[in-house]
């Protein structure tokens, strides 16, 4: 497959015909940075009958042919740069599998790729990676047929295995009885509880996300993104014996699960409890990034796939809704000598790339309304479809944003930030926002302005100064508000040298 140009912008498209949906996804990409602009999905249930009959569902093969030839027409109209068609378990598994592609080919003009196990526990694992680049331990991603475990970590994928612990693999067309569900759970298990075992599990697949969405609900969190949200074993397995124990029809009245998710739910909820229990997973990561991400990632050039997904993500936005290109690296470069002496919020690596990552985003309220910019900047931050940070990243730019724009230390939402940031993280967050509104007032957002003035906190004194030539013109009336401001939030006296 040949790389995409990695400079310019495309659009990729991958439907994914799966054993319980069949999905199309658009994405635009812009180097490293990936969007996703359309996304559509049909439980088909193509896996349903299989484990009883060897063969795909009659209605879901009928169901996945309605979807696939709106797909086909779909495509015709956006003529995508690049375009991936894959099948998994259900398709490769299935004795007429061959017989569907044929006639998806002769209704559709659609060639499915049929991923063999292997070939979609690496796809997996890679959407994994290329959504949490330094994400380590185990990537599970869940099926209606198969569970695929891949062991990740250093951006690598090493050895996976593919598992018949899919819903409708667990079910036999049998009713739901959670004891015996356990101990087929247990028993398939086995072959993979010495090369898999690990302290974090990375879960894919759509029946996790409910169960992640599950557990925001019932403990009340506040931030709705499933993408890298975390849970203790603890935790998951609480959520995990909730969902097994309820009634299809209270399930179906929780957010954002269908009545057909509702029919696999408490399967993937056994198996999750199952995987904790047998090989001895502490943590759970959710991943909204998969095999349609990882077919894309395999398609992108060395160079794109080094970049880190944050940076790229803030850069592409930032630009976007930005008015002077040049004014992000500018503040990046302006405030070094003063973000290097904040106290730590992370480590030193990861607080670069998060000081890195708010400049790029240091424009971001240019072409909002003045009026609500705090508001709007601040969620379109912390709600942002960027790949490649946690959680609390997130309320950690968001607070930044905040107050770069002015906005009060308590943010527009100051039950979600309190929940996720600590008072340390939060105080140096704020700093960074009030250094970037210092250092884009001073120059009016012009980036050769800044190479006039300089700021730095020294021996608890936050010094601005400014070229003699320079001085009058930038160290103003709201130049000094926004030092002061600055200066309050560190704790430190304010020394302005130069000036009138």
């Amino acid at each position: 497959m040949t790389a995409l140009a990695e400079a310019a912008p495309a659009q990729a498209a991958v439907i994914d015909v799966g054993s319980n949906s069949v999905r199309m996804v658009l994405y635009r990409l812009e180097g490293r940075a990936v969007w996703t602009v359309f996304n559509e999905k049909v439980l088909a249930g193509l896996g349903r009958d299989l484990p009883r009959t060897g063969r795909l569902s009659e209605a879901g093969v009928a169901d996945a042919m309605a979807a696939l030839r709106r797909f086909a027409a779909v495509l015709e109209g956006v003529r995508p740069d690049l375009t991936f068609v894959a099948a998994t378990a259900a398709v490769r598994e299935a004795e007429d599998g061959p017989d569907f592609c044929e006639r998806v080919a002769a209704e559709t003009g659609l060639r499915i790729r049929v991923l063999t196990g292997e070939e979609e526990a690496r796809a997996s694992a890679l959407g994994v990676l290329a959504g949490a680049p330094d994400a380590s331990g185990t990537a599970a991603d869940m099926g209606g047929t198969s569970l695929e475990l891949t062991r990740i970590g250093g951006g690598m994928v090493r050895g996976g295995v593919t598992l018949a612990l899919g819903p409708f693999a667990l079910s036999d067309g049998k009713p739901f009885d959670a004891e015996r569900v356990r101990a087929l759970v247990a028993k398939r298990l086995k072959p993979a509880k010495s090369a898999h075992g690990d302290s974090r599990l990375h879960a894919v697949g759509g029946a996790w996300r409910s169960l992640a969405q599950l557990h925001m609900a019932i403990s009340d969190y506040p931030l709705k993104v499933v993408h890298q949200y975390a849970m203790s074993a603890a935790d998951a397995r609480e959520v995990a014996r909730f969902a097994a124990r309820q009634s299809k029809a209270s399930l179906e009245k929780s957010p954002g699960i269908s009545r057909r998710r509702a029919e696999t739910l408490p399967y993937a909820a056994l198996v999750l409890e199952g995987l904790i229990d047998q090989l001895g997973f502490e943590e759970i990561s959710f991943s909204a990034w998969g095999v349609r991400e990882g077919l894309l990632f395999e398609a992108l050039g060395e160079k794109t796939l080094a970049a880190d997904p944050l940076l790229a993500g803030t850069e592409a936005l930032g630009a976007r809704q930005g008015v002077s290109p040049g004014l992000p690296g500018a503040v990046a470069g302006w405030i070094a000598a003063l973000t290097r002496d904040l106290p730590p919020a992370f480590d030193a690596e990861r607080d670069a790339v998060l000081t890195r990552a708010a400049c790029n985003l240091c424009d971001l309220g240019a072409r909002l309304h003045p009026d609500h910019r705090v508001e709007l900047a601040f969620d379109q931050v912390l709600r942002a479809s960027i790949p490649g940070q946690t959680h609390v990243e997130r309320a950690f730019l968001a607070t930044a944003i905040c107050a770069r724009y002015g906005g009060g230390a308590a943010t527009p939402e100051p039950e979600t930030i309190a929940r996720l940031l600590s008072d340390e993280r939060r105080g140096r967050a704020r700093a960074l926002g009030l250094a970037i509104r210092l250092a884009c007032d001073l120059s009016g957002r012009s980036p050769q302005l800044l190479a006039n003035a300089a700021v730095t906190i020294e021996d608890g004194a936050l010094r601005l100064s400014a070229t003699p030539t320079y001085a009058d013109m930038l160290l103003g009336e709201q130049t000094r508000r926004r030092a002061r401001s600055l200066a309050e939030a560190l704790g430190a006296e304010l020394v302005i040298e130069g000036g009138g």
